[in-house]
């Protein structure tokens, strides 16, 4: 399919007139390139009229794209706000019978006062005090019902987002397309400086839509938990030092990446390494530094599946300035062993690595203080420390080094 007839056939109608327009500026290159007379064919004023064009386009792409997404996350605020209020209500409903003869407050009631106190903040009308009123004769169906309505909006909201996301992609491959175009039918160039002068100076196509689908993620779990959101897995970077492991690996698309993340969030809470602050890109970073020496010793071990293969890696969750860094080793075990795959770990001072990994410092007294503080059992730290000297001594031994993540 050629793209002209799948930037028609693929945008969403609503937004017809802002998009890209593909067409009129492929009729443009033609109508003077394909001229059979010298004196007509493109010159520099044609050039200067097609750049022109093609600059008020990115802008038109650009504006339509940040507002968008400025109006969704507005609507996902005022969603989220609104479903707090509904969960409160619930809540208290659910308790009521309770209260006279326990003080303590639920976990939701507690997970909610924030929520409470930006309702105080915004200022609420009489008609939503009357409305709290209203809720506490409600019948479970009715909550049912509005939690289902809720569910629906949230499933509009990831609808739209997709949308969005697939916008900036079609957008973004029909500049490329026509730039590309351009430089092969008129005998200029313009690519190097289309993309160093003009999408570097509006990178609408680089916007990071995972501060969308956060909201999204917790959004649609408050409602299909009708307040009760799950746990987060203290597998990342939590306080477990060694557990069994089970995944699957799955490779996609970058073109589906946004999609995928969408879909999966109606089912399973997207991870986030600091819930209790504004979303930021990097609260969302897993970083990893693998060990292997120059014959790839670990890393063809792993891909072969060899019994008892181990990976060794630096790993921190967040920010790149975490200071606490994971020293983790991964053990495969083959199905007739009747073992199971096992990932090990201990926590690592960031300023600590090196002297580690060059065998110039053991955790031996750091694990002990552990045991003394009342941190860690004695058994736990007996693992530990077996654990570190072992790691420690396959990276010196084996000519182990950091490579890329």
């Amino acid at each position: 399919m050629k793209f002209g007839q799948r930037i028609r056939t693929s945008l969403y109608p609503e937004w017809q007139e802002k998009y890209l327009d593909y067409n009129g500026l492929k009729k443009d290159l033609k109508s003077k390139t394909k001229s059979a007379y010298p004196d007509e064919r493109w010159d520099d004023n044609d050039e200067r009229e097609f750049v022109n064009k093609l600059e008020k386009e990115l802008e038109k792409c650009e504006e339509f794209q940040l507002t968008k997404a400025e109006e969704l996350s507005e609507r996902i605020e005022s969603l989220e706000k609104t479903v707090h209020g509904l969960v409160k209500a619930y809540d208290s409903q659910q308790h009521h019978g309770d209260d006279e003869s326990n003080d303590k407050p639920s976990a939701s009631q507690l997970e909610s006062q924030d929520n409470e106190n930006v309702a105080e903040m915004d200022g609420g009308s009489d008609d939503e005090d009357e409305g709290e009123d209203d809720h506490d004769t409600r019948s479970e169906a009715s909550y049912d019902e509005t939690f289902k309505d809720m569910e629906e909006e949230v499933a509009t909201l990831v609808a739209d987002v997709h949308d969005l996301a697939l916008y900036t992609k079609l957008n973004f491959t029909g500049f490329m397309k026509i730039v590309k175009k351009h430089d092969k039918v008129t005998g200029y160039t313009l690519k190097p400086e289309f993309s160093a002068d003009y999408l570097d100076k509006h990178p609408f196509y680089k916007y990071n839509y995972d501060g969308l689908i956060v909201k999204l993620s917790r959004l649609f779990d408050l409602v299909r938990t009708r307040g009760h959101p799950v746990e987060g897995d203290s597998a990342a970077g939590g306080s477990q030092n060694a557990f069994v492991r089970s995944t699957t690996k799955y490779w996609v698309h970058e073109d589906n990446i946004i999609h995928l993340k969408l879909a999966i969030l109606k089912h399973l809470p997207v991870l986030v390494f600091n819930p209790k602050k504004p979303f930021e890109a990097k609260d969302a970073a897993i970083t990893s530094i693998y060990f292997d020496n120059e014959d790839l010793e670990l890393y063809l071990g792993r891909l072969e599946k060899t019994e008892g293969a181990e990976a060794i890696r630096l790993r921190w969750y967040g920010d790149v300035d975490q200071k606490m860094i994971f020293v983790e080793r991964k053990t495969h075990r083959e199905d007739w062993t009747g073992e199971k795959s096992v990932k090990a770990r201990f926590g690592i001072a960031e300023h600590k690595v090196n002297d580690f990994i060059a065998g110039r410092l053991t955790m031996d007294a750091e694990f002990d203080e552990l045991v003394k503080k009342g941190k860690k059992s004695q058994k736990e730290v007996e693992g530990m420390k077996q654990l570190a000297n072992e790691v420690q001594y396959a990276i010196i031994t084996r000519h182990l080094k950091p490579g890329r993540s």
